[in-house]
């Protein structure tokens, strides 16, 4: 055991061995680092709120939401030199994920003020039912047995958590 490990740091020690793991990680699926990160940051966008409801109203948490919402969206008008895409399909649902989103977080922002943020994070968090069912539908995207039972398991979590 002592001796595969010590192998295993001297090859990682080593430029060939350094080498192996930047490219592993460099060629590891783009996906995931950002799913990570969006992970993260949605733990903390739904945490914040509940902070920031011991000192003001869910109204006003969600126009100091839509001010940092602006901040990114600026940073991101300056990366793409003032040029976003622009296809009216794609400009009018992308207006719409934002109509979508807001409401949302203004439902749960009232939600959180309500409830307990365990139950209310983890209720929410389950919107990809409504994504799957949506894809199944409308993309005619298939759902496998595994998916369908997943969804079936997050309906019966709704239905004990809000009991």
């Amino acid at each position: 055991m002592f001796i595969r490990v010590s192998m295993k740091l001297s090859f990682l020690s080593s430029a060939k061995g350094i080498y192996a793991l930047t490219h592993h990680i460099r060629f590891m699926k783009d996906w995931i680092i950002f799913s990570l990160v969006a992970m993260v940051l949605w733990g903390l966008w739904a945490f914040l709120p509940k902070l920031a409801s011991a000192y003001i109203d869910p109204r006003s948490i969600l126009v100091y939401d839509v001010i940092g919402t602006f901040i990114v969206g600026v940073v991101v008008f300056f990366i793409v030199q003032f040029k976003p895409a622009f296809h009216m399909q794609g400009t009018t649902l992308g207006i719409l994920t934002g109509i979508a989103g807001t409401l949302g977080l203004l439902f749960f922002l009232f939600a959180l003020q309500r409830g307990a943020t365990s139950l209310v994070v983890t209720t929410t968090a389950l919107y990809p039912v409504v994504t799957i069912l949506l894809a199944s539908i409308l993309l005619k995207e298939p759902v496998t047995l595994k998916q369908g039972l997943g969804v079936l398991l997050a309906i019966v979590a709704i239905i004990l958590m809000s009991s």
